[in-house]
C-alpha cells in the first residue's frame, strides 16, 4: 500500500532538496495554485521559510520565492542550552 503524497509534503520535500521554490514551479511541478497557503501551513508545522520578494524582468512585477532554512530543531536545542 502506497501513500498518497500531500501538497504539503510534495513542496516540504522540494524545499528540502532544492532549498527554495516560487508559485510558478509549484503550479507546473505539482498542480498547487495557492503556494502561499501551503507554505503557511508548514510554518505552522514548525518549519522555517523565510519569504524573499523577486521581481520580473519583464513587466517589473513582483512575486514570491520561499527558501527553506530548516525545521526549527536546532533553535529549540539552541533555546535548550541557552535556558539551562
Amino acid at each position: 500500500m502506497t501513500k498518497k503524497m500531500t501538497q504539503n509534503n510534495l513542496i516540504l520535500k522540494h524545499l528540502q532538496e532544492n532549498g527554495k521554490i516560487n508559485p510558478l514551479e509549484s503550479l507546473n511541478l505539482y498542480g498547487c495554485f495557492r503556494l502561499g497557503a501551503r507554505i503557511y501551513n508548514l510554518r505552522e508545522e514548525g518549519y522555517i521559510i523565510e519569504t524573499v520578494r523577486k521581481k520580473n524582468g519583464v513587466k517589473g512585477n513582483t512575486f514570491a520565492e520561499y527558501h527553506y532554512k530548516g525545521d526549527g530543531r536546532q533553535m529549540d536545542l539552541e533555546d535548550a542550552i541557552k535556558n539551562s
